[in-house]
């Protein structure tokens, strides 16, 4: 399962979480070809920029492309258009399509339309949700696993988490992100703040998310049955320390 977990730098290196086993056209600077079956082993995001203005990680700096690195060594290059940016702290690697290799999960940004989930492979954009609607409205991915034990993946974010807070689950189904669930008053990110909190667990019972509730007294567990998204406190909230108590299971 992939979680987001606390963060630190908004620069910070990938590190690979191994997750649970419309097409676009892009500008795109391939610096290797692909192999028919390519094997993503790392993502980061490149090409800062401030054309984006919303500084809701801490600064004003975005990133404008996603580079992929491949088993073997080869790399790909995805360019966003001047109209978007990765508002996000780092790409997150993910088997969404349960065929053995990873995807690449991220959040994008519209100038007109805020953020939207997206999903990249090796063949560049191949799902999104839509995007929220307006400029400066974010969301906070919680992660990714199969949430309610069917076989196919769940991806997991908080709607804007200051303002909707509302946590949204999409499962990855037909080349496509279909909303299977919904729970308002929960939340995962404070603005100015360049990590994202809480994340899934499995505590031997299945996939868990792990949240704050809407005022930040909270920790919340919420769990999804393929029909309906539940949720209990699980203790007060002091601090980064809880969610890693909690997503440690203890």
């Amino acid at each position: 399962m992939l979680g987001a977990g606390p963060g630190k730098a908004r620069r910070q290196p990938f590190q690979v979480l191994k997750c649970c086993l419309r097409r676009a056209l892009l500008a795109i600077a391939v610096v290797a070809p692909v192999a028919a079956t390519a094997d993503i082993k790392s993502a980061k995001f490149a090409d800062p920029t401030t054309r984006y203005a919303h500084a809701v990680l801490g600064d004003n700096v975005e990133w404008g492309a996603l580079e992929l690195r491949l088993k073997g060594g080869k790399s790909l290059r995805f360019v966003l258009p001047e109209s978007r940016v990765f508002e996000d702290l780092q790409p997150r690697l993910a088997d969404v399509d349960l065929d053995g290799d990873f995807e690449v999960i991220v959040v994008e940004s519209s100038q007109a339309q805020g953020g939207r989930l997206a999903v990249y492979d090796e063949t560049g954009l191949i799902a999104t949700t839509p995007f929220i609607g307006r400029k400066f409205r974010w969301l906070a991915p919680v992660g990714a696993a199969d949430l309610d034990g069917d076989g196919r993946v769940e991806i997991a974010y908080v709607d804007r988490p200051h303002l909707a807070k509302t946590l949204r689950i999409w499962r990855f189904e037909d080349n496509g992100l279909t909303e299977v669930g919904r729970l308002a008053g929960v939340t995962n990110h404070r603005i100015g703040e360049d990590f994202i909190s809480g994340g899934i667990r499995d505590c031997g019972n299945g996939s868990e998310m792990i949240v704050a509730d809407a005022k930040w007294q909270n920790v919340v567990v919420a769990t999804f049955d393929g029909k309906e998204v539940r949720s209990k406190t699980i203790g007060a909230f002091n601090g980064p320390k809880s969610f890693a108590a909690a997503l440690d299971c203890s």
